[in-house]
């Protein structure tokens, strides 16, 4: 498989695996990460499927970019329609989980696969995701990566509760287990580009 194959094939298998993390997130019903809990509140008081909701505010944040001068790439603008596609697929074939024991399992392999799909997507170098985007950009008009990432997360996860989204454990859980299991991937399953001899 050619490198430029190889890189399509990890951007869209992680978008769709991102995509579908967000389902059993939703399914396992123990708290959303941050966006999650604004998507699901923003769902809830639309009346509009999750997904739509998903790939709608990833546009919208997208809009955001334009005063900061951020160009998307092929992996942002992919990520505005293929993530929110993917979690409703996953929202109608996984059906709601019957104990706490098969919850923790779904919540578990959601944030394991959101780390997967992040390393997928973000490793496959066709641009960040809206979201981060928007970090990035804010980021490089002085202010610190960690400071802009807190500050947002915190926000969309207020609004997202107040909202109705679901804050829980699994909101924690994500908290603390995403950044190293995100790095862990970046680095194994990053495609880097083939340099001519």
């Amino acid at each position: 498989m050619s490198n430029r194959w190889r890189r399509l094939s990890h951007l869209y298998g992680g978008l769709v695996l991102f995509g579908v993390s967000i389902g059993l997130m939703v399914r396992a019903d123990l708290g959303l990460d941050p966006w999650d809990v604004l998507h699901q509140g923003l769902a809830a008081r639309t009346g509009l499927p999750l997904g739509w909701v998903v790939n709608l505010t990833a546009a919208a944040v997208l809009l955001l970019w334009v005063p900061l001068r951020q160009r998307p790439g092929l992996g942002t603008v992919s990520n505005v329609l293929v993530v929110g596609l993917a979690a409703d697929a996953a929202l109608a074939i996984v059906a709601e989980p019957s104990g706490l024991g098969w919850r923790i399992s779904l919540l578990a392999a959601a944030i394991v696969g959101n780390g997967a799909a992040t390393g997928l997507y973000i490793g496959a170098g066709f641009g960040p995701g809206p979201r981060d985007g928007l970090m990035t950009g804010l980021a490089a008009r002085g202010h610190s990566i960690r400071a802009m990432r807190t500050a947002i997360e915190a926000a969309v996860l207020l609004l997202g509760w107040l909202l109705g989204g679901t804050v829980g454990i699994g909101t924690v859980l994500y908290a603390v287990g995403i950044g190293p299991i995100a790095q862990f991937f970046i680095s194994k399953l990053e495609v880097r580009p083939c340099v001519a001899a």
